[in-house]
This record gives structure tokens, C-alpha cells and sequence, in this order.
């Protein structure tokens, strides 16, 4: 059942003094399926996010949830079977869910540091509303953090002071994905070439009308929000996809161009630089400080319910939460659950499944502000602005149509002539003016190729 999450009433429980049992930092994949897991298993839990739920690697994926092919003796084509899903959206489902089972789930609102008690260990972590300045102090028996390629942010807050400091745990890798119209690879089947000219896999995959090209694997040494793509991996994956679709696609033919980071995980005495990516580990590793900190990093969404569960037994293993069975997640439906149209379909209200009704009832459920250009077929209504801002924490025009409406990912340029709409239908609801300045910046950015 859908319920309305209001900013001021989730800040007023963000100040109310008590112990919780878990405290998460990072509102990704791994941080909400940590917390989802937790609440279901009856913990108290708070979850704090420093952007919006998803906003880095995790709304990034090739939005495959893969199964995988025994690639030895094979000359020629096989046919196997994925999962696809809209990786920001189910993350925003982790979330509700996780809220309507009773855990405080926060985003905009940033850890600032750890509380440490007198013998050393991690007792809370104080964090700051990003949107109002108010700043709070959330005491608890367990912290993780589960802040994917900024985890090394988070473990040398833990750090004390004039002792020497730790190498990096993660080495971050830069996947890039470009976004074309369905005509050049009409059909609803994906495409997976496993040794293109270089030896990288090359994917070209329709999703929500469009086709998704992609992905590269390139070091990067610096950890910014948004990075842009290297003129390289754009030439990669243009030349390697004209041997393959239907129509060579050009530069000027790229809707969107996205880029994340993944956190590749070091070994331990492997100095900083010293490996390529691909000889470091992508699986993810959960480790617990002397401090008590408990550090998730690396996996995919593929494995993220198998991460929450490791890292809740490592957490009573080591006497930082009590005992209590797992596996309750493993059939847990989340919001919304009910069967869908195919994923490879333009957005709209499928996308909401149960809640499909609730979406109908709201003003403006009617009123189409976009509509998909190659289908024709609508998009983006007034209602689904509202419907962000009252039951899905939507508090910036990104956040309405970069994570829940994916229109910045599909159709850059499209989703700036949006912002304004956006923007006045979100003020309303949230009661505040809301700028366009920042998102039509960074919609130039999903538009510009090197």
C-alpha cells in the first residue's frame, strides 16, 4: 500500500533521541538491500544518503540482472536468458519498502563523521541535511557503510588521528553507455558480443524504447559524481556496434551518454596503480574494522540481496547485532509488485504496477508532459511528478527525470525542454522554488560527446 513520505516528518524522526540497532551510510543497491534485510528481520534501521537513492553506480547499470553462458568450444551464436529491470527505479522500491517496514530512509542528508565512544568504537555516525542545514547525531550499535567507490571516504573518517593511513580499498572503474533509438536494432531481443576487436564484451540492449550500447572498463584515479566519458571508450563502442546493428549508428545519433563508476575491489597488498581492472576482483568483499565499522563494497545488482545477507553475518558474528534468521527477503514482495509489461517497452504507467491506480487518482494523470518521439507512446505525465514527490522522496528535477522518470537516460535533450514543467509541478508539491540551472547543466553534459 502506497503512503506518503514527507521530508519534514522523516527530519523530525532523524532528530528524535534513541539507539538505533543499524545505522547505513549510502542509499545504493547494497546500502537499501542492507537495510531492507535488516528491517525485515525486525532491527531497528536508519539509512542515510548523501544525493538521491541510487544517484552513482547503482541507477548505472547495463540493466541486465545477468545469468551467463560456459563460453568454452563455442564458434558461433547462442540464445540465453537475463533479467532486465530499471535498476533506479527498483531502488526507490528497496527504499519504500524498507521505510514501510518501519526503517528511516533519508536521502539529500550526508554523514559528516563517526561517533566514536571511549574505547574506540563506532557508536553513530553524524550526518547534516543537505536541502536544510539541520544536523543530528544517529547513536547505534552497528555502522555500515555501503558507499560503493567512495567507501575509502567513509573508512578514513575511522581513521586515528597520526597513525599512518591505510592504502585504498577500491580502485574505481569507468563504465560508459551510449543511448540510440530503437530502429537501430529493432526487435525486443539484447545482444552480447563476448571478444570484440580489443577482447572487451560489447552489449547493445533495448530498454524503455531506446537501445543501450555499452559498456567500457577504464581506470579512473579521481571520484567524481558525474564523470564524463574519454573520447576513446566513445569510439570503441560506436565502431564496435556498427559491425552488429542494423544501422551504423554516428555520433550525432547518441540521445544519451552516461557514465558510472564501479568500485573494483583491491587486493590486500596490492599497491595503488599497480593492477589493470580487469585483474582486480568484481566480486564484493565485506570488511569489519577494529573500530567496529563494517565496510561493503564491490558486486553488482545481480547479487546485491546475497551482499545484505553477508554483511548482517558478519554483524553478528562479530556481537554487533544479535542473532536472528535470514532469507526473509529472498520472496519479499516489494511495492508495486504485480507482473509488467516487457522492460524493452518506452515508460510509462506499467512501470508502476500495483500502484498503477494510486498514480491514476493524483491530478494531472491525464496531462502528458512528454511522449516518446520514435513510438509516439507516452512517457512522462503531471501525476507521475506528484506521485515523486509524495510517495517517492523526489526533491530536485533530477531526481523526477533521471531516477524516477529515466528520460535524462533515454533522451537527454528531451528531458531539458521538461525541466521547467518539472520543476513548477515539484514546487508545489514540496512547497519550495525548485532551480532548473543545475539539471539543464547537467543535461548539456549527457549530451556532449568528446
Amino acid at each position: 500500500m502506497s503512503s506518503r513520505l514527507a521530508r519534514a516528518e522523516l527530519l523530525q524522526r532523524l532528530q528524535q533521541p534513541q539507539t538505533w540497532d543499524l545505522v547505513v551510510i549510502g542509499g545504493g543497491a547494497t546500502g537499501l538491500g542492507v537495510a531492507l534485510d535488516a528491517a525485515v528481520r525486525g532491527f531497528s534501521v536508519a539509512l542515510v544518503e548523501s544525493g538521491d537513492f541510487a544517484q552513482g553506480t547503482s541507477s548505472r547499470a547495463t540493466k541486465l540482472a545477468h545469468g551467463g553462458v560456459q563460453p568454452r568450444g563455442l564458434w558461433g551464436g547462442v540464445r540465453y536468458w537475463d533479467g532486465q529491470f530499471d535498476d533506479a527505479r527498483l531502488a526507490l522500491l528497496l527504499a519504500r519498502t524498507a521505510a514501510a517496514r518501519g526503517a528511516l530512509v533519508l536521502n539529500h542528508c550526508a554523514a559528516t563523521g563517526l561517533l566514536m565512544d571511549d574505547a574506540g568504537r563506532t557508536a553513530g555516525v553524524h550526518v547534516r541535511c543537505t536541502e536544510t542545514g539541520l544536523q543530528a547525531t544517529l547513536r547505534s550499535r552497528c555502522v555500515v557503510n555501503a558507499t560503493g567507490v567512495w567507501v575509502d571516504a567513509i573508512r578514513d573518517m575511522d581513521q586515528i588521528a597520526g597513525t599512518p593511513a591505510r592504502p585504498p580499498m577500491v580502485a574505481p572503474s569507468q563504465g560508459v553507455h551510449l543511448v540510440v533509438d530503437r530502429a537501430f536494432m529493432p526487435g525486443s531481443h539484447a545482444l552480447l558480443v563476448p571478444k570484440t576487436a580489443d577482447g572487451r564484451v560489447l552489449f547493445a540492449v533495448p530498454w524503455l524504447g531506446k537501445t543501450i550500447l555499452g559498456t567500457t572498463d577504464t581506470p579512473r584515479p579521481d571520484l567524481a559524481r558525474e564523470p564524463e566519458p574519454f573520447a576513446d571508450e566513445v569510439a570503441f563502442i560506436l565502431g564496435e556496434s556498427r559491425r552488429y546493428l542494423a544501422r551504423a549508428p554516428r555520433r550525432q545519433d547518441v540521445r544519451s551518454v552516461w557514465v558510472g563508476l564501479r568500485p573494483l575491489v583491491r587486493p590486500p597488498d596490492n599497491e595503488a596503480g599497480a593492477a589493470p581492472t580487469k585483474q582486480l576482483s568484481r566480486e564484493h568483499t565485506v570488511l569489519v574494522a577494529r573500530s567496529g565499522l563494517v565496510t561493503v563494497t564491490g558486486g553488482k545488482w545481480t547479487t546485491y540481496r546475497s551482499m545484505a545477507e553477508d554483511v548482517l553475518d558478519q554483524a553478528m558474528t562479530r556481537g554487533l547485532l544479535e542473532r536472528r534468521p535470514g532469507g526473509a527477503t529472498a520472496r519479499l514482495p516489494l511495492l508495486g509488485a504485480a507482473p509488467g509489461r516487457p522492460m524493452s517497452e518506452p515508460p510509462g504507467e506499467h512501470l508502476y504496477g500495483s500502484e498503477a491506480a494510486v498514480l491514476r487518482n493524483l491530478p494531472g494523470a491525464e496531462r502528458w508532459l512528454w511522449r516518446d518521439a520514435e513510438s509516439g507512446k507516452p512517457g512522462l505525465s503531471e501525476a507521475m511528478v506528484r506521485f515523486a514527490a509524495r510517495y517517492e522522496m523526489a526533491r530536485s528535477v533530477e531526481d523526477v527525470l533521471a531516477r524516477r522518470c529515466r528520460l535524462l537516460f533515454l533522451d537527454a535533450a528531451a528531458a531539458a525542454t521538461q525541466a521547467d514543467a518539472v520543476a513548477g509541478i515539484l514546487a508545489e508539491e514540496i512547497g519550495r522554488d525548485v532551480d532548473t540551472a543545475a539539471f539543464k547543466q547537467l543535461a548539456a553534459q549527457y549530451q556532449r560527446l568528446p
